[in-house]
């Protein structure tokens, strides 16, 4: 089955605009989850509808562990997406992801602990598959955007997700690198978490700022981190753009479109209205009458 794209992009630390769109307009959009990080730039790049959503809202006042990250996920699709394009900033774990390169996630590990990180509960329990938690098919045209704007690109990456807000202490470090962990950041969970639960195809640009602090002699401080980001940003853009002028003229189904179809656990008889009254847009089309 083929339908039209409606790329939307997650701007984290360093992205706050999209370049080149077109009637662009920001769009207030509700959630029954709660109030998310900001409006929703709406417009498009040639044919491609773009949903642009700043991850800790324009001018950055939110902290990674109060993104309300159900309500964003859902506002995105509730705006129409079909698919989601994820940039955050991240520290490199390894020697040769050095700052100014990009990364792109294939694996998470979950180290955060007091978010909100699925939709579901009592009344409508549902386990999906994350096995594999982004989608191989934007992560690929992920790469080969960051490399046709020139940018140096590491694919393959394991996020390692913090709390934070809080760096962290060098011993945390050398272990998460014990780990295998590649690249450490404070907001991709419970993010990638939730647009599996959406059906949202996910993909993850990580822009390397810092070696954390596992090298010695190295330590993270914010005016490092702004300065990387704002070397990063431009490519960032420009990638994004290449991204979405390269995606093929009609989308081919994933199987991550259908990532609920066999996770509800809940017998009918057992749903809780009021819950499923939420999930009209995460699970809209299953709860819809056959």
């Amino acid at each position: 089955m083929v339908s039209p794209w409606t790329i939307g992009i997650i701007g984290g630390s360093g992205l706050y605009a999209i370049e080149g769109l077109e009637e662009a307009q920001w769009i207030p959009v509700d959630s029954p989850w709660g109030k998310p990080s900001d409006e929703i730039l709406c417009g498009r790049i040639g044919d491609v509808n773009v949903r642009f959503l700043p991850r800790h809202g324009r001018g950055h006042p939110i902290s990674p562990g109060d993104l309300n990250a159900r309500a964003n996920i859902d506002a995105l699709k509730r705006a129409g997406c079909t698919d989601i394009l994820a940039i955050s900033a991240v520290g490199s774990l390894r020697e040769q992801i050095e700052p100014g390169r990009f990364a792109v996630v294939e694996q998470f590990i979950d180290r955060t602990t007091s978010r909100d990180n699925s939709f579901f509960g009592t009344g409508f329990v549902t386990h999906v598959s994350m096995a594999d938690p982004v989608c191989p098919r934007l992560s690929e045209m992920a790469a080969t955007a960051i490399a046709g704007a020139k940018g140096k690109v590491a694919t393959g990456a394991t996020y390692l997700a913090m709390e934070g807000p809080q760096f962290s202490t060098r011993a945390e470090s050398r272990m998460y690198r014990e780990w295998g962990a590649d690249v450490i950041g404070m907001t991709a969970m419970p993010e990638a978490k939730l647009a599996r639960e959406a059906e949202l195809p996910y993909a993850l640009i990580g822009m390397v700022t810092d070696y954390d602090c596992w090298k010695d002699g190295e330590a993270v401080d914010v005016g490092k981190v702004v300065a990387q980001m704002q070397k990063n940003s431009q490519l960032a853009r420009e990638a994004v753009v290449r991204f979405i002028n390269a995606l093929p003229a009609e989308r081919e189904s994933s199987p991550i479109d259908f990532a609920l179809e066999d996770a509800i656990i809940t017998a009918p008889d057992h749903h809780d209205p009021a819950l499923l009254a939420k999930l009209d847009a995460v699970a809209g089309r299953l709860l819809a009458p056959r």
